[in-house]
């Protein structure tokens, strides 16, 4: 009989930025496969499912004694946090108010889970650090985790400079395992009805490959990287198995992209943000498409 501290399976998870695109679908999920989630974010949700904590991130304190059980009510540390909270863009605010926050939330995250000893933190990187919006041509594709990021917005350099500190932090704690998920663009099956829209104009569309992640993907993605056990870091590339395009990913390459080297034979519409490191440690299989939901 498995016990409910087996490492394998964290019971508790708290889980910032949860009132988001990305957050309520993640909560909707561990909730359904039997985690107990406690929210965490700065605005309140209209509606409750789990219980919610408010908490600015860029207080330390606020975070360690939201995640050690310090808050009335809600009683209890946890075992894991997923840290989706941030300015979710460039441009939202000024840049230094942008690196201001998300830095700061992200530090005290991980230095209250260190501090706490919460070993397994699954948080939100970016597509951006691959090299968006690839101004400059990416360096083959499809694009992967094996070359250096290429920021080129602040909010992208805070997500590589995030990374960077998982790494150290791992190597100051090696019982750590924090696993940073390069999350491609979110959408949610109502998003998809405008989907057919991009084939006028592929440009349009190249500042990310012409790739994305079904919020429900997303948190598939989530809920097991909290299920790794092997400590350390480790980051992936999250998207879907298909572009959101008509057009063959070979010929959007050739047409874009001439002269960008093609590392692999193509499937027809073949995500150019590579997963298969996803799918060969975390076994991420991305179950949804766009194509499903427009006829």
């Amino acid at each position: 009989m498995t016990s409910p501290t087996t490492p394998s399976r964290p019971v508790r998870v708290a889980v910032t930025g949860s009132t988001g695109k990305l957050g309520r679908t993640v909560v909707a999920h561990l909730v359904e496969q039997g985690y107990d989630v406690l929210a965490l974010d700065r605005v309140r949700p209209a509606s409750p499912t789990t219980p919610f904590v408010a908490v600015d991130l860029t207080d330390y304190g606020q975070v360690v004694e939201a995640l050690s059980g310090g808050v009335d009510e809600h009683a209890g540390p946890v075992d894991a946090v997923v840290h989706l909270a941030a300015i979710p863009a460039p441009g939202l605010t000024t840049n230094a108010a942008t690196f201001a926050n998300n830095s700061a939330a992200t530090y005290n995250v991980f230095a209250a889970a260190r501090a706490l000893r919460v070993r397994r933190v699954v948080w939100a990187s970016s597509e951006t650090v691959l090299g968006l919006p690839f101004d400059a041509p990416p360096p083959y594709v499809p694009v992967d985790e094996e070359y250096h990021p290429r920021p080129e917005s602040t909010y992208s350099l805070n997500k590589a400079l995030e990374e960077e500190m998982a790494r150290q932090f791992c190597r100051w704690d090696p019982e750590l395992v924090m696993v940073g998920l390069r999350f491609s663009n979110v959408m949610d099956p109502e998003d998809y009805a405008a989907f057919p829209s991009f084939d006028a104009d592929p440009s349009l569309r190249k500042w990310n490959l012409w790739g994305y992640i079904d919020g429900r993907d997303g948190a598939q993605a989530v809920r097991l990287g909290l299920e790794r056990t092997e400590p350390g870091c480790e980051v992936f590339v999250i998207a879907n198995a298909d572009t959101v395009m008509s057009r063959s990913s070979a010929d959007l390459v050739a047409e874009v992209f001439p002269g960008v080297e093609v590392r692999k034979e193509l499937g027809e519409h073949e995500t150019l943000l590579g997963i298969d490191k996803a799918r060969r440690l975390l076994g991420y299989p991305p179950a949804h498409s766009w194509r499903d939901h427009v006829g």
